[in-house]
């Protein structure tokens, strides 16, 4: 068992969440529905804000807003139990101890985070966000994404419509945060 421990920073309210599926199994946009529940969900129990999103197939990277900077856990916690309690996935993708612990093997057990502590580090990780289904070749033109929050940036005037020309490309696929 690790001994890995996370790091809670009170002065900062804003965290950059990785939830990837177990094996990258493609269920999120297919059960999109469910998934949006699921934070819904969780949201009727914590107090926090979903500052941006994006929905990859199999993966999903978001940064929120806390009051309460102890609560992602379980907010994250939250999301994964009502979505694996509402999707079925067929038994044959489940080894025999998964079974045996009644688990579904719908998430990777961990995920990743990181504390945004200045400005600089919040654009980046937006960049980061808004890039991802280009960096996974689902579209050519991120405004044609459906499943982040990209078209409300450029509605607010934070993007271009056509932004992640060749230049800005180049600075942010070189970031990896999967």
């Amino acid at each position: 068992m690790s001994n890995y421990k996370r790091l809670f920073l009170n002065q900062y309210k804003y965290i950059f969440i990785t939830i990837v599926t177990h094996n990258r199994i493609p269920i999120l946009i297919s059960n999109i529905e469910i998934l949006k529940k699921s934070i819904i969900n969780a949201h009727l129990k914590f107090n926090f804000d979903i500052i941006a999103i994006a929905v990859m197939p199999e993966h999903l990277h978001m940064i929120i807003k806390l009051d309460n900077v102890n609560d992602y856990p379980k907010i994250i916690y939250s999301i994964k139990y009502y979505f694996s309690r509402h999707i079925e996935i067929p038994k044959q993708r489940l080894s025999e101890s998964k079974i045996k612990k009644g688990e579904k093997g719908v998430w990777q057990r961990r995920y990743w985070e990181h504390t945004i502590r200045n400005e600089k580090d919040l654009y980046k990780h937006l960049d980061y966000i808004h890039f991802n289904p280009i960096k996974h070749n689902l579209v050519k033109s991120l405004k044609d994404y459906k499943y982040s929050t990209f078209n409300k940036f450029v509605k607010f005037g934070l993007y271009d419509e056509n932004w992640c020309n060749f230049n800005d490309k180049n600075k942010i696929e070189n970031l990896n945060f999967e």
